[in-house]
């Protein structure tokens, strides 16, 4: 199968240090592969979105000398497709209506208990039907029981038993929005991704993720999770949220070789961007091209 991998960053706000780390690896591996790098904007959470981010974030791109191939794809204009994947679940009955707060799942028996990422493991208090008088407010898959097993290029062989770590995970939330672990799943499948390569921080979606494939018929890609970039003062990961200064890529060399040596990697020497994005292609390829 030939290689396709993606990037795909949200629209929260433009590329900062953090976010340049999981793009310029992503790019790399595509090179080292002879592979397809595809960019993939993920608005599906609609109020998230800042306007104009999505524009910053690709000229961001072009001057990194970051070029994708193909179309760009925004979630936020895919809402049939994932109604589609959504009914093919519901119709194999792996769906339920979800009445549900975040105050009663974080009150619930399994208070105290600390999932993945910290998140509440969702006890099942709706799985085998709503209470009287109670309405569906999210809709939640039916996770199957066992264990996910899976091998990370980057961290080694991993596993989750997503039933008990995570519990039936939401698939379309209250406000009416399909969830991030729904659209990315049907996006993958959808563009044929073969390799995702991105931050350690969504290690602990990736286990739900294949097993959402798997119902989905969908193939499973390879992963590698990246070591994040951590902001020295706060001990934060650095990301929108936590407020992390946009690059300024009017040197984009510098940009580059500060995400390479937040891989780990030693400094390059390097005339200019293109010549460092050949030398960096080289060495990635001689460590992760036969992974």
């Amino acid at each position: 199968m030939s290689y396709i991998g993606r990037f795909a960053p949200s629209p929260s706000g433009p590329l900062h240090a953090g976010s340049l780390v999981a793009a310029l690896a992503s790019w790399l591996d595509a090179r080292a592969h002879a592979g397809r790098w595809l960019l993939r904007i993920e608005d599906v959470d609609k109020p998230r979105a800042v306007p104009g981010a999505d524009a910053t974030i690709m000229r961001q791109l072009r001057e990194l000398g970051l070029h994708w191939q193909g179309e760009v794809l925004w979630q936020s204009r895919r809402d049939a497709v994932y109604q589609a994947a959504f009914a093919r679940l519901e119709q194999a009955g792996l769906v339920y209506g979800c009445g549900c707060t975040r105050r009663e799942i974080a009150d619930s028996a399994l208070r105290g208990a600390t999932g993945v990422d910290g998140e509440r493991p969702y006890p099942g208090t709706c799985r085998h039907g709503l209470a009287p008088g109670r309405q569906a407010r999210a809709w939640r898959l039916r996770v199957p029981p066992g264990v996910e097993h899976f091998d990370d290029r980057w961290l080694g062989a991993q596993s989750q038993d997503v039933a008990s770590a995570v519990g039936d995970f939401v698939l379309k939330r209250a406000d009416g929005m399909w969830a991030y672990q729904l659209a990315v799943v049907v996006d993958d499948g959808e563009q044929g991704v073969t390799d995702i390569v991105r931050g350690a921080d969504l290690l602990g979606s990736t286990a739900r993720q294949r097993v959402l494939a798997r119902l989905l018929g969908l193939p499973l890609p390879r992963v590698m999770h990246l070591p994040l970039v951590i902001d020295p003062q706060s001990g934060l990961k650095l990301s929108k949220q936590n407020h992390a200064p946009a690059l300024d890529t009017r040197d984009a060399l510098a940009c580059l070789q500060r995400a390479w040596q937040d891989l780990g990697f030693a400094c390059l020497p390097a005339s200019g961007r293109d010549d460092f994005l050949a030398r960096a292609t080289g060495i990635w390829s001689a460590r992760f091209a036969r992974s």
